[in-house]
């Protein structure tokens, strides 16, 4: 079975779909009711087979600086063909792990495997298999884009012609004849997406794609991420925009002080961690008081106030019964938001756990 990210080209609202090499499914987006059809590729293997060799495998990885562990005995991996969040507070242990995948650094102990190649044992050939974004991308200031794929192309020992197609890839086909030292952010950061792409890679790690970016930026570069995972390339980064993680992202995985704290998908983590949808109803009139008979209603598991809102903590099950049974009462409902548990509201708690286990 496989699962993908797909964006309805109505109201580019995110879905997950699910099915198996070569089905072709009927999908309606519930955001916009807009009908289409998707159809899985045939990949050559087995879903079974893919899941035996993850796209990135790290196991009982440590890292220490001077006696500091800042990565202790980290273990995930990264199924192919998904896109997997990274996420932890700064000083975390992110970008140590990250290093350690590249081989930029060496762990004291473990395995980091990628495409199945030890990064240790068979360094040129892992490497080969991962395309790598940093937060802050630099390239020579006097240099085009084009110029400036050429000159990756040439040290990756690629074809030079496959530049101007992944220029146009990213959208920056318009601008070949512009120096990168004149590029915005957002510009700088599709150069670094379409020279990660050199070589046709079947990995890719991501720091931070979205880090300081307007939102027409984040939106061209999440387009980017979707782009190249339905393609069939497996995408790990690491955000602050929590949003962004949990509308990509099949699965995550938390750091904190240097160990890995949770992971799992965000739907999951929030069911782990008890977090439940919030409702919160507008009735003009309450000026900040909670009517008896509305914290009588079955089904509410938390009551607050502010002013004429209600703020409603329940099941998504009683959600509906909740909000019929206060207009049966006679209430006035003017307006109603419905709130789903968010990877911001997990992320939160699982660090505060963590912190208060120390």
């Amino acid at each position: 079975m496989l699962e993908k990210k797909i964006k309805c080209p109505t109201c580019n609202n995110i879905l997950t779909v699910n099915g198996n090499p070569g089905d072709t499914i009927i999908i309606t987006c519930p955001n916009c009711d807009t009908k289409g059809k998707f159809s899985f590729k045939e990949t050559g293997i087995s879903s079974k087979e893919t899941s035996i060799v993850p796209a990135l495998e790290i196991y009982n990885v440590t890292k220490t600086f001077n006696g500091f562990k800042a990565v202790d005995n980290v273990s995930f991996s990264v199924r192919k063909g998904e896109i997997f969040g990274f996420l932890g507070p700064n000083g975390a242990g992110k970008t140590t792990t990250i290093k350690a995948i590249l081989g930029l650094l060496h762990a004291d102990s473990g395995r980091i495997r990628i495409n199945g190649f030890d990064i240790k044992e068979d360094e040129i050939e892992a490497k080969r298999s991962i395309g790598y974004l940093p937060e802050r991308v630099s390239f020579y200031d006097n240099l085009n884009p084009l110029q400036t794929l050429h000159f990756f192309c040439e040290l990756q020992g690629v074809d030079k012609s496959v530049a101007m197609d992944l220029l146009k890839e990213v959208g920056l086909s318009d601008v070949i004849d512009r120096k990168v030292g004149g590029f915005s952010k957002g510009m700088q950061q599709l150069l670094g997406i379409a020279q990660t792409m050199i070589g046709d890679i079947p990995v890719y790690i991501f720091d931070e794609p979205m880090s300081g970016l307007d939102p027409r930026w984040v939106k061209i570069v999440r387009d980017m991420i979707i782009k190249l995972n339905e393609r069939g390339a497996t995408i790990m980064f690491s955000s602050h925009i929590l949003s962004e993680v949990q509308n990509l992202c099949d699965r995550v995985v938390i750091i904190n002080k240097g160990k890995i704290i949770a992971q799992d998908s965000v739907e999951n983590l929030n069911r782990y961690l008890n977090i439940k949808p919030r409702i919160e109803i507008l009735i003009p009139g309450l000026h900040g008081k909670i009517p008896g008979s509305i914290r009588k209603i079955k089904g509410i598991l938390s009551l607050d106030i502010k002013e004429d809102k209600l703020i409603i903590t329940c099941e998504s099950t009683f959600r509906m019964n909740i909000i019929t049974e206060i207009k049966n009462q006679g209430f006035d409902v003017k307006d109603i938001q419905t709130f789903e548990p968010t990877l911001e509201e997990a992320f939160i708690k699982i660090i505060s756990r963590s912190e208060e286990m120390g």
